[in-house]
């Protein structure tokens, strides 16, 4: 698989607390410039972004981001605000709480409100792999797709590891034909990002590999 093929999979991310505009528009023409599937920044850039680059790349956003225990209502509120600013695709995060209380039906019910809201844009469906159990990960792949979300996504980033192997595995055995997987956090290698897709995500978050494509040329 050569680089520009795993390029066309990557979200170029930047959600760091401190982002400035210089450094999202640096990430946004980079995006554009190598071929990113997407450029990913927080909710409060997205409406500049979009003026700034039009229809040259999808705008990504986070929702309920990274802890996710915000109401079903602010997500949904700050679903549509996203939506109207002009985001094309959109990562929610999960209520953790519910799935450890065993709130399957809560979580399957937050998540279809943000798919209507959402509507033919793309939602990506953020679980936190790396704080739950196997069992609860394969009840997050029944629920993502019982509740027609386009992605399962491994992780935000932001807590205590990021994408593995095994669980892109695990995903792939146990979500809908109408699922689609995205890995995310700590993909600094185009060795791992090939090895991700070849597992079979299809999309892959991450600031590094075009910082590596950069630092090559």
């Amino acid at each position: 698989m050569d680089r520009k093929e795993i390029i066309k999979h990557v979200d170029h991310t930047l959600l760091a607390q401190t982002a400035t505009w210089e450094e999202i528009r640096q990430i946004c023409d980079d995006a554009i410039s190598y071929g990113t599937a997407s450029v990913c920044i927080p909710p409060s850039y997205v409406k500049q972004v979009k003026e700034y680059v039009q229809d040259r790349i999808a705008v990504c956003t986070v929702i309920g981001f990274p802890n996710g225990y915000m109401t079903t209502k602010t997500k949904a509120f700050e679903t549509k605000d996203a939506l109207e600013n002009g985001a094309d695709e959109i990562d929610m995060v999960i209520n953790l709480g519910w799935v450890k209380d065993k709130k399957y039906d809560c979580i399957e019910d937050e998540i279809r409100i943000l798919k209507k809201e959402c509507g033919e844009k793309i939602l990506k469906v953020i679980i936190e792999t790396c704080l739950l159990t196997e069992e609860e990960k394969i009840r997050m792949c029944e629920t993502v797709t019982r509740a027609g979300a386009d992605y399962i996504k491994t992780s935000t980033g932001f807590s205590k590891a990021g994408a593995a192997f095994e669980d892109i595995e695990l995903f792939s055995k146990h979500i809908g034909t109408n699922v689609k997987m995205k890995a995310a956090g700590g993909i600094s290698s185009f060795e791992d990002a090939e090895k991700f897709l070849k597992l079979g995500a299809d999309r892959l978050g991450t600031s590094r590999i075009i910082k590596l494509v950069k630092m090559s040329e």
